[in-house]
């Protein structure tokens, strides 16, 4: 990561330097300067009214720091409702947490959350969405069209403005085991758009075949950051073309996994591999698994900062999804 004497000069010209992500203690105070969001996992997290704080509904598997995300420059934040925000250094963070109930189901709350944040994005100047996460319980629940999942995708679709209408960012959509209902989902934009990502070995999710749903997926595999020195990473799993691969085999899985992720590197013109400066997530479906997704993890990565956490992947049949960030 980028120490604060590392970040370069910016013109008025110029992309903003992009956030720098970190694994860290939990603050025993208030959140250090330049903090744009700050995020504790599981039940166990700390509750906080600051509006840039989100308890993340993902139990941590081993460690639990907290996701920090800072800027250059000062930080403003507030909250309206159901959204919360905060801008600084040129980036702006927006989240809305929702229940279902509240909206007749998981399709209604996803357009609920997406038009909220697409209407609050488009009236900001940074109004370009480089990256978001998705967290909503029981998201295999449901045969065919009906699966939670896919709801949610139509749902998602339905709420986006036209702050999307230029091509999709990178995304993830994990199942959690918190709350019964609850919707959680966050960004990350700012005032120049990114360069979106593909994977040359699979599909483009936008494009799956109808069995995958009444709406295809809304996400591209990455986005560049505007100036280029950050690849931000979607959720990536075993997937081949538009298929799942290796059922119920998770070392095959990981392996699959560690090749899509080196596909989208190269295709998105950064470094090979994950060091030091490229903090990794990785969303476990059963917790037991966790000691052989780290075992991997540290015998490819050994010194990528590792998060994992207990998620259902957006496929009952995937046993781990992994995303994160890319530094030059």
């Amino acid at each position: 990561m980028r120490t604060g004497s590392e970040m370069r000069e910016r013109s008025p010209l110029a992309a903003p330097n992009a956030p720098t992500v970190t694994y860290r203690e939990p603050p025993a105070g208030a959140l250090p300067p330049g903090t744009l969001a700050a995020f504790g996992f599981g039940s166990a997290a700390a509750v906080s009214n600051d509006p840039r704080w989100l308890r993340v509904a993902l139990e941590p598997l081993g460690e639990a720091p907290v996701e920090l995300w800072t800027v250059d420059g000062d930080v403003v934040a507030g909250s309206d409702g159901d959204l919360r925000w905060a801008r600084g250094g040129g980036w702006l963070y927006a989240a809305v947490e929702c229940f279902e109930a509240d909206h007749a189901g998981p399709e209604g709350a996803a357009a609920y959350a997406y038009r909220l944040l697409s209407a609050f994005v488009a009236a900001a100047p940074e109004c370009h969405v480089q990256r978001i996460w998705n967290y909503l319980g029981d998201i295999n629940v449901g045969a065919g069209d009906d699966e939670r999942y896919k709801q949610f995708c139509t749902g998602r679709i339905a709420g986006m403005g036209e702050v999307f209408a230029k091509g999709f960012p990178a995304a993830s959509a994990i199942g959690h085991h918190g709350a019964k209902g609850l919707l959680q989902v966050y960004l990350l934009a700012t005032d120049r758009p990114g360069s979106r990502v593909e994977n040359p070995r699979q599909v483009s999710a936008w494009q799956y075949p109808r069995q995958y749903g009444r709406t295809p997926p809304s996400f591209a595999r990455g986005t560049l950051l505007p100036a280029d020195d950050v690849l931000a990473i979607s959720g990536t799993a075993a997937v081949v073309g538009h298929a799942s691969a290796h059922t119920g085999d998770l070392a095959a899985q990981l392996a699959e996994t560690g090749r899509n992720l080196d596909a989208l590197l190269a295709n998105g013109g950064v470094p090979a591999g994950f060091d030091a400066r490229a903090p990794l997530k990785a969303y476990v479906r059963h917790a037991g698994d966790a000691a052989t997704v780290k075992a991997f993890a540290d015998a490819h990565w050994p010194t990528a900062p590792l998060l994992m956490v207990h998620g259902d992947i957006c496929r009952e049949e995937l046993l781990v999804e992994i995303d994160g960030w890319r530094y030059r």
